[in-house]
Formats: C-alpha cells, structure tokens, sequence
C-alpha cells in the first residue's frame, strides 16, 4: 500500500461510518511539539464530525472538522508521524510508516462487529449532573427550586462542571492524612468556589478548609450568607487583597481566577511560597508585557496594536507556565470556558513535584524571554524571595 492510498483508505473508512477511534503518534520532527493526536468520531448539531485531539507537553487543543474535509488535515498529520492505531466496527489496525513513507498495515480483525456511539456526544456524563438537584447551584441560580438547571444558566453549568473536573484531576496531589487547607483569591460571585467546596467535602468526603477572598464587600457577605444557610462550615470569605494576604504559612491549593494582570502573578508567586501543591489559575487581563516588549525579529507581528496584544498575552501565559517549571511545577496551560460566555480561555494547571531546574530549561526560558526584552513581574517576585536563580 502508498502513501496516498493509506490517506485514502482511512478517509473512505471514516465517510462510511465504521471509524470508532484512533491515535497518531511516534513524531518525526520534534520542532513542532506536537507529541500525538487523538481521532474519534463526534456528533455536532446531528452532523458527524472528527475531534482531532492535539497533545503537546503542556497543551492540549482540540479542533472539529466535517468528516467530508478531514483529507487535507489527516494526509498532513500522517506526514508528520511514524504510526497510527485505528478502531474500526470490524477490526483494529496498526499502521507504520517508514523514513520514505512505506507503509505497514496489520489488521486484527474484531470478534464482534461493534458500532459506533455516539450517544456520549448528545448528552454530556458531567461529574455534577444536570438531573440532580444541588442546593448551592440552587441558591446561585443556575437551577430551578426543582433542580432544573435554567436554559439561561446552562452555559453557567458547563463552566462549573469544566472547573469540577480540573478539581477532580487534582484530588490525587491532595493529602488524604490532614485537612486541606485552599485559598480562593478573586473568588467574586464564587460560584466554583462554591462547587469546589460541594464537590471535595460532601461529594469526596475530604477534610477541607476553604477561604474565598475578594475586594467586594457586599458580594462577601452575600457569599458567607449562602455558605451559612447551605451549612457549608468550613467555607468563609473575607474581604481582602491578594497582595495584602498574610494569614497563612502552607496552603494545599490555589486558586486564582480572573485576577487582573499582575494580580495573577502575585497569587502564582504567594502559591509557590507556601509551597502549593495544586494551582489552578485563569487569568484575566493581561497589561505587563505590552508595554515591555520590543523585538526587532518580531516586528511584522508587534507593529499592529491588535495582534501585539494577543501576542502578550500569549506569551505571558507562556511564560508563567515556564516559570512555575522552573521552580519544581509541571505545569500545563489548558482550554477552560470563560466566565462571561465568550470564547474559551486559557487555564494554567500547576502541580508540585518538587523537580529541580535543568540548564537547558533555564536556557529556554531565558532565551525566550530575552527575545522579547521583558522583566516579567512574577519572575522578579520569585527572584527576590529567592526561588529563581536567573540572569536578567
């Protein structure tokens, strides 16, 4: 079999339904980071499409296209790797593909002819489910006093339960032998520290203490009034600034979202002070970098307002990512659902594992920070207090 003819074989596969799933893998170029991608059959608005999945070291990004225009992208992705496992209804096939891009077809045909479903695509298995009445969802008013969750609020429930589920993930860096102490900074009208509280106390049945901190008084004392009522004891929410914070020595987990600008930075760096074991942080605006930064190389990009921008914010993302690798994180920046409904944001997800920092990732770091002429405001905080040992 060619090349062109594997492309071939796999589209017609896929346009006739039998395709259940598969993964793309083994890259031949590792400039491109991407590491694999993974391929399943969805259905959108009753027409089926294919989810490319798209796994870098610390990124995940996720694209649909109509399984009527999948051949451009798949005959790409096959000339960037090695290998594919693919499912079919009738047999499963692992695929190579040499340096001249021979190909290798083992097949190993199924026992029992499976069928493709699609029903995880029209109702959603969320961890919080949108059956059940929950009375802080209640109380906030994303359900109804039946348990109905509004039509207007729906969007509302995806986000809490994207947030659930990052709070999932997490559970096996918590201690299971004390009480967890987390802190919520920006928590605002609080409705995930609220699922936060409900999903690891009375769902997971973990010891936890949890404070909520915002500049907004009477949105506080709302919040301790609903947390009173709900019998949520170990759930508070004081009025207060992240930079004036300083009633804790060790914290399990940190919490920021939407804190503006530098606002992020100072939570990342308190997090890493108190020795964190789980950051969750989504940041907001995002000002630091635009007025720093200056590169020549970058000019094309720089020279329009709206581009530079996006750009920033990008690479301050990117490099608080780098930073919290640099002081003993691994940390990813994921896809979340922002908290005005408009297009998905980025979440930083950071995990202590107490790694020590190698001289090519100090290079990296350096390398792309100097690229852009910045001084990063959380790499200055972490400097000072001792935890980064870089040049400027």
């Amino acid at each position: 079999m060619q090349f062109e003819e594997l492309v071939n074989e796999i589209v017609r596969r896929i346009q006739e339904g039998s395709f259940i799933q598969g993964t793309i893998s083994q890259p031949r170029y590792k400039s491109t980071g991407l590491q694999k991608v993974k391929l399943k059959p969805v259905e959108i608005k009753k027409e089926v499409h294919i989810q490319f999945e798209y796994h870098y070291e610390r990124i995940l990004k996720h694209e649909n296209i109509k399984i009527s225009d999948i051949q451009t992208t798949l005959h790409q992705l096959l000339e960037q790797f090695k290998q594919m496992h693919a499912e079919f209804t009738d047999e499963k096939v692992h695929i190579q593909l040499t340096k001249k891009f021979k190909v290798s077809w083992k097949g190993e045909k199924a026992a029992v002819t499976k069928k493709v479903d699609f029903s995880h695509n029209r109702k959603k298995n969320y961890l919080l489910d949108d059956e059940t009445l929950y009375p802080f969802l209640v109380r906030l008013g994303v359900q109804s006093p039946e348990g109905k969750v509004k039509k207007q609020k729906y969007d509302k429930f995806r986000q809490i339960n994207r947030f659930v589920e990052f709070i999932d993930d997490a559970l096996t860096h918590l201690p299971k032998d004390r009480p967890v102490r987390i802190l919520d900074f920006g928590s605002g009208k609080s409705y995930l520290t609220f699922a936060l509280y409900h999903y690891l106390h009375i769902e997971k049945g973990l010891d936890i203490r949890v404070t909520g901190l915002d500049l907004k008084k009477e949105v506080i004392e709302e919040c301790n009034l609903i947390a009173m009522d709900l019998g949520y004891e170990q759930l508070e929410f004081l009025v207060g600034d992240i930079n004036d914070y300083n009633e804790e020595t060790s914290v399990d987990m940190v919490v920021t979202l939407h804190a503006c600008d530098v606002a992020t930075d100072m939570a990342l760096a308190r997090a890493v002070k108190w020795g964190a074991e789980v950051i969750l942080s989504v940041p907001c605006c995002q000002h630091e970098l635009f007025s720093q930064v200056q590169s020549p190389a970058l000019e094309v990009m720089l020279q329009h307002g709206l581009i530079k921008e996006r750009f920033s914010a990008l690479a301050t993302d990117s490099i608080r990512a780098e930073i919290l690798s640099l002081v003993g994180y691994d940390a990813q920046l994921l896809e979340f659902i922002d908290m005005e409904h408009t297009p998905k944001n980025i979440l930083i997800r950071a995990y202590k594992t107490g790694k020590k920092p190698t001289a090519e990732g100090i290079a990296k770091y350096e390398g792309f920070r100097d690229l852009l002429n910045v001084k990063p405001f959380l790499e200055r905080e972490l400097r000072e207090a001792g935890y980064l040992q870089l040049k400027w």
